[in-house]
């Protein structure tokens, strides 16, 4: 009998290639189970969509509600009740001075974050960092610097969007030191408006607070705080893409309140409909209200069973304490690995993490991106039955996205996992 993935590939293009062959029959809470009958620790959770858990059964029992009700008829015809409600509890959970707009996807929301900056400013220009990640839709593709393969044979894409260095203490790209540094990174700004891009013709510049693609890279508070700060200044919207350090992944709903920094937009998605397809732009009350009716759209953005999918989410994180949970154990994580780290420190050149966004670099030598190790890691971590992904630059990070309701238990299993692959390689 033929997988999942073998009659996958004689229907679908090879665009269609995912990160696994695993052909997943069902999933439960951490856990997912395949074809073949195994049981597997999703660390995963989604690409940091599952982050109440895999067929959370409330979210499921509120689906099945609003089944009974209406499927879908058209916010841009009706108002209905899951679709204000959820407007009107992020409004509440992002300060009261904001407003909110709904769509399907993380790229499409980046879209109109982007719509949304030029429009209100009326200026063209972009900025956005080098190996962010932001979307594969034309627009959103055009502020990605994490990957060549996702521009390739794609161009021109949008005009006026100029690069900026992230500040990646490892891997600082101004050779400096943390702790010693003078923050090029937010001083290389000045030469990009004295030689690349008038502020005045500045839009925004969009920054996801932690880096996702580009190797899950926590920045220093100040960073963010300075960027605030240019924006202010030369009177440019900040955006943040928090479509995957959203819902809870850093400890706070947000990543602006774990680092203390509050964007003029900011873009959520992955786990905000709790698995269904939703997808927000929250921004200062002031700037949407110059965004008149027209001037955006969609269809299915904000449908009857995303919205109160999204509601049922809210709530679960707030009731059953899952903000608390994932300081607790990210904490409990990063100590983990940095444990992990002590013992083979030929291996593990950093660990870093927010709240549950935990990443682990490996490298050959001190700092040498060790591509090879990782891919590794990742594989026979699968034939062990723990499902990871990888990220960075260079191919060299292995990225820990587990649910908010994990348990220690399920991280002591995945270090030990990472512990024996790194013994099996003789690293």
């Amino acid at each position: 009998m033929k997988s999942m993935y073998e009659r996958c590939m004689e229907v679908m293009p090879a665009v269609a290639k995912r990160a696994t062959t695993l052909g997943v029959t069902g999933s439960e809470g951490a856990y997912l189970y395949t074809e073949d009958g195994r049981r597997l620790l999703d660390f995963a959770s989604g690409v940091a969509v599952n982050n109440i858990g895999c067929r959370n059964e409330r979210v499921v029992a509120a689906i099945k509600d609003e089944l009974d009700n209406m499927i879908h008829v058209g916010h841009n015809v009706v108002y209905y009740e899951s679709y204000v409600a959820l407007a009107e509890k992020l409004v509440e959970l992002t300060g009261g001075d904001t407003k909110v707009y709904f769509s399907n996807s993380g790229a499409e929301a980046n879209e109109g974050a982007i719509k949304l900056a030029k429009y209100v400013t009326k200026r063209p220009g972009i900025i956005s960092f080098r190996n962010s990640f932001h979307g594969r839709t034309l627009a959103a593709v055009s502020i990605t610097g994490s990957n060549a393969a996702y521009r390739k044979y794609y161009e021109p894409l949008l005009p006026a969007v100029y690069w900026a260095d992230y500040a990646n203490c490892y891997r600082c790209p101004f050779g400096q030191k943390k702790g010693k540094c003078h923050m090029e990174c937010l001083g290389q700004f000045e030469q990009i408006f004295q030689k690349m891009i008038a502020p005045e013709c500045v839009a925004a510049i969009i920054v996801e607070p932690v880096q996702g693609e580009g190797g899950y890279i926590v920045p220093e508070k100040a960073f963010l705080e300075g960027l605030r700060a240019i924006c202010d200044k030369y009177g440019i919207l900040l955006i943040f893409d928090e479509v995957q350090t959203g819902i809870g992944r850093t400890g706070e709903l947000y990543a602006y309140q774990t680092f203390g920094v509050k964007p003029d937009i900011l873009t959520s998605a992955k786990a905000l409909g709790g698995g269904i397809p939703l997808s927000a732009i929250i921004a200062r009350k002031e700037i949407m209200d110059k965004w008149p009716a027209g001037a955006h759209g969609g269809t299915f953005g904000g449908n009857p069973l995303a919205c109160r999918a999204g509601l049922e989410t809210l709530k679960i994180i707030e009731e059953e304490h899952l903000l608390e949970n994932c300081r607790k154990m990210g904490a409990y994580f990063l100590e983990k690995l940095q444990a992990l780290q002590k013992k083979h420190p030929e291996a593990i050149g950093d660990v870093r993490g927010a709240g549950l966004m935990v990443a682990m670099e490996l490298v050959t030598r001190p700092q040498k991106p060790d591509a090879a190790l990782t891919a590794k890691i990742q594989s026979k971590a699968l034939e062990r039955n723990l499902v990871l992904l990888t990220c960075g630059a260079d191919h060299n990070v292995v990225r820990f996205i587990p649910p908010l309701i994990v348990k220690k238990e399920e991280i002591d299993f995945a270090v030990t996992v990472v512990d024996e692959i790194l013994q099996e390689e003789g690293r």
